[in-house]
């Protein structure tokens, strides 16, 4: 909840810098902040081995899954990369991108059917 509102607070700040309703910069805005973050985070942790896992759990999954969950795809892929996994990471992107896309078309569709 707590990343729910301050994706609102960041998406609203954003909204309200650029004026633009044309572009959704307020979305690029939290996802590349949370992709910064959860890097940042998922980094000083495994660098440092200060942050217990609940500690981790917390801020990686509960703060920042609740600001984005684009933050989840952008570690989960670049840790695949950094293990050597190019391939699955690619796939990963791929996947994500043309499924998600395809999700929502097909829920806009149904939805105006019914």
């Amino acid at each position: 909840m707590i990343g729910a509102v301050m994706r609102y607070l960041v998406g609203r700040g954003v909204f309200v810098a650029t004026g633009a309703a044309w572009f959704p910069y307020s979305t690029l805005a939290v996802n590349v902040t949370g992709c910064f973050l959860i890097g940042f985070l998922a980094g000083f942790a495994e660098a440092r081995q200060t942050l217990s896992p609940e500690t981790r759990a917390f801020l990686l999954v509960g703060l920042l899954g609740g600001f984005t969950t684009f933050s989840a795809f952008g570690l989960e892929t670049v840790s695949l990369v950094r293990q050597g996994e190019v391939a699955a990471g690619l796939g990963n992107i791929a996947l994500q991108l043309v499924l998600g896309l395809a999700a929502v078309w097909l829920g806009l569709t149904i939805a105006q059917r019914v």
